[in-house]
């Protein structure tokens, strides 16, 4: 999910397909709950044999890869198999304090950290980070790359050489011939998944991602899974709390997606973008109010007009060669996930607009040699995505629906629609989304940490999901927006994080805490052009 504002989709005019929403597994009910028991009962048996990480994988020597072995489709687990690669950085035992108290093992924490498509491999080095150093003394800290990512079963759509197309055009408000030529896009990237991945194309979808949750926790030697899901990660974890309640020890939702089924994916994706438009707003506040360093304005309008201005320059003359009002947008799009772009973003507006494009080409180009990673991550997106859920099939549905967003959200929004459109001709089957839900005392306590103004995941899903799952905890950062807490800058959260997944302790139903400070402003080095604090 690219998308926190709700927007109001009409019933029935979503043109679903009854054919799209049949599950991708054939078989009985309960062919792929037995077939991820078979699954599991293997793995335990043959757990992961760990060694040295591959070369291209650049991890240091603490950390230790291994593979494996899960069933491409479930309901058939004797069939063809699949090989996800994990890896692991041993549990420290050293008392963080420098003490010589040892620290008592905990078991593995694993972590997914979202996308979908992302890889987890690099999990693992948070331990060497001071605020990790707790945790990693008493967990094994677990990464690893799910169906599709990577090298694990990597899935393609199209050719990488040609994926990266910039310098390229993205206009506010596309004309009709803007839109065919999209839509004619979508259909080609949605034909050539299904043509470069043939029927194994169904089973890279969320409900598969889960039992292989189950299966990896199993040959990992845990009784009982304890995770850390950021992003589509808390999705993926919801799915697996609801499927497997029984195995769940401690579980962590970091910014969290909305896991209502009617939300699943497209309207999900129509709130990121309202919710984008908003955290688009603090980012050119906040560069108004450091007019001093950047000269951008000192109003939010004065910004916009900025940006306005380089867009169009670059429409007329991309910056470098590579860089239009594609990867322009690309670029900022960074400033509604992450404050700590802001200031190296503001910088690079600046100095576009001052006649040094040079800041700007060094943080929107596209680097060819990083395209095979970007063209799997983004089939692996859209497969699980487009596989997960019914999306409409109809054109008019996305054009009424995003027409009438884009006027008061136009910084997202179609940048968006292009993203997910190949999901309305996708030629794979739609699951139907699971009715994501806990009972009381069907979980041991669980942790959603949420901030209020995410634009990846709005707000509204941590209220979801916490109403969902009967005895979660909700912390909530204040006046915030940046997405993926655990671990970051605000210790409040952090503390709460430690607590719980330490001590397994919960701070009451809800907490808050302040908003972490706003980042300082940077200007450029003369000698280096390189950011610096600004005086």
């Amino acid at each position: 999910m690219r998308t926190a504002a709700a927007v109001h989709v009409a019933a029935g005019t979503l043109l679903l397909t009854t054919l799209a929403a049949a599950p991708a597994g054939a078989g009985p009910a309960d062919a792929e709950p037995r077939g991820t028991a078979t699954a599991a009962a293997r793995a335990a048996a043959e757990g992961i044999d760990f060694g040295a990480c591959p070369a291209e994988q650049e991890l240091p020597g603490t950390v230790q890869c291994g593979t494996v072995r899960v069933p491409l489709d479930y309901a058939r687990p004797d069939g063809k198999q699949i090989e996800l690669t994990v890896s692991r950085a041993r549990a420290t035992g050293k008392d963080p304090e420098g003490g010589k108290r040892k620290v008592p093992r905990q078991g593995s924490l694993v972590h997914n950290p979202g996308g979908p498509g992302a890889t987890g491999m690099y999990f693992p080095m948070m331990g060497a980070l001071p605020g990790w150093k707790r945790l990693a003394a008493a967990y094994d800290l677990v990464g690893y790359a799910p169906r599709g990512v990577g090298r694990s079963a990597p899935l393609s759509c199209t050719d990488p050489g040609t994926f990266f197309k910039g310098p390229s055009k993205a206009p506010v408000h596309p004309t009709a011939a803007d839109k065919r030529e999209r839509v004619a896009r979508a259909k080609a990237y949605a034909r050539g998944c299904a043509e470069r991945n043939g029927g194994s194309l169904r089973y890279y979808n969320s409900l598969n991602n889960a039992r292989d949750l189950d299966v990896l926790r199993a040959a990992l030697g845990e009784r009982r899974l304890t995770f850390l899901g950021s992003s589509y990660g808390t999705y993926l974890g919801a799915l697996y709390a609801t499927l497997f309640p029984s195995h769940v020890r401690r579980m962590v939702f970091d910014s969290a997606v909305n896991p209502d089924p009617e939300r699943i994916w497209y309207r999900n994706n129509l709130d990121q973008s309202a919710a984008f438009e908003d955290r688009w707003a603090d980012f050119k506040a906040w560069a108004a109010r450091h007019d001093d360093v950047y000269g951008l304005g000192d109003t939010a309008r004065e910004v916009q007009d900025g940006y306005d201005r380089a867009r169009a320059r670059l429409a007329e003359e991309p910056a470098g060669g590579k860089v239009g009002p594609e990867q322009l947008q690309a670029a900022f799009l960074q400033t509604g996930y992450y404050d700590d772009h802001w200031p190296h973003r503001a910088r690079a507006l600046s100095a576009y607009l001052k006649g040094d494009p040079a800041p700007l080409v060094e943080q929107a180009q596209e680097y060819p040699e990083t395209a095979a990673e970007a063209e799997n991550a983004r089939a692996v997106y859209l497969a699980v995505e487009c596989n997960d859920a019914p999306w409409p099939t109809d054109w008019a549905v996305w054009d009424r629906d995003n027409t009438r967003l884009a006027r008061r959200a136009p910084f997202e929004t179609w940048g968006n629609v292009w993203t997910n459109l190949p999901c309305a001709y996708w030629r794979a089957p739609r699951q139907r989304p699971l009715d994501v839900r806990a009972g009381s005392g069907a979980l041991p306590p669980t942790l959603v940490l949420a901030a209020e103004r995410d634009a990846a995941t709005p707000y509204d899903g941590a209220l979801e999901l916490h109403r969902r799952l009967a005895g979660s905890a909700l912390v909530t950062e204040r006046d915030a927006g940046s997405h993926g807490l655990a671990g970051g800058a605000n210790a409040c959260v952090h503390g709460h994080l430690e607590a719980y997944l330490l001590d397994g302790r919960i701070p009451g139903r809800r907490a808050s805490c302040a908003p972490h400070p706003e980042p300082e402003p940077a200007s450029a080095d003369r000698r280096t052009g390189e950011a610096r604090p600004a005086a």
